[in-house]
């Protein structure tokens, strides 16, 4: 249970922090952090939890990673399940709070997004359903690849936490213009039920495609590293 509470927590800080920054930070009047501040913001939500939680549950915070180390031999599929309920559950959770927040201000509108994935119309370039499918299979397949590397027992020891975080930071760079950057189906979630609408109904691609990256990424560093240690 610890494992589980562990997972929860460290899904809650991600979702707050890193889409509480795209929803009342990115464009805060003459201070806004913007894209590189939103993408900062996310890598730093898990450096600091991989270091306050790895020791604990691993810090997967993300049910695509979990089911990627599955699929990678790093862990048991017996806690697959648990570890997924509670990163969603601790998704919904920071969504709620950020959404107290965000309402405390007048005019707050979640039709605006509230920091949703999404593709067509939805996405913040306007790229493609395509696009946003090879985005966030590529996305979360180097995802896997850095996190398998970064946490094999022939790494460096003591900087997984640090190479991870700047690799999310690296992979929101590059993919908000596409979707927002989900590469993680809790924080995706999180967010799209309190939006409803066309954020629930594009959610599936927000699953799918991190799930297959994932296990793309498990097989990719297994072809070029071994068995991962």
């Amino acid at each position: 249970m610890k494992q589980y509470g562990a997972e929860f927590l460290g899904t809650f800080w991600l979702v707050l922090g890193g889409c509480g920054s795209a929803v009342l930070a990115a464009a805060f009047p003459g201070v806004g952090i913007g894209l590189h501040g939103v993408s900062l913001a996310f890598g730093l939500t898990v450096l600091t939890m991989a270091y306050a939680i790895g020791h604990i549950s691993g810090c997967h915070l993300n049910p695509a990673v979990s089911i990627g180390l599955w699929a990678g031999g790093r862990f048991p599929a017996s806690k697959l399940l648990p570890y997924i309920v509670a990163q969603v559950l601790g998704g919904i959770v920071a969504g709620g709070v950020l959404y107290l927040i965000a309402s405390g201000k007048a005019g707050f509108d979640v039709s605006g997004g509230f920091a949703s994935n999404g593709f067509g119309e939805h996405s913040p370039g306007g790229y493609s359903m395509v696009a946003a499918l090879v985005t966030e299979v590529v996305m979360t397949m180097m995802f896997l690849v850095i996190i398998l590397g970064a946490t094999d027992s022939r790494a460096p020891q003591g900087f997984a936490p640090i190479a991870i975080g700047l690799g999310l930071t690296l992979i929101h760079l590059i993919s908000i213009p596409v979707t927002n950057t989900s590469v993680n189906p809790a924080r995706s979630t999180g967010v799209a039920i309190y939006v409803g609408g066309w954020a629930l109904q594009q959610l599936w691609l927000f699953w799918i495609a991190p799930i297959v990256g994932a296990v793309l990424g498990a097989v990719s560093y297994k072809a070029i590293a071994g068995e991962a240690k």
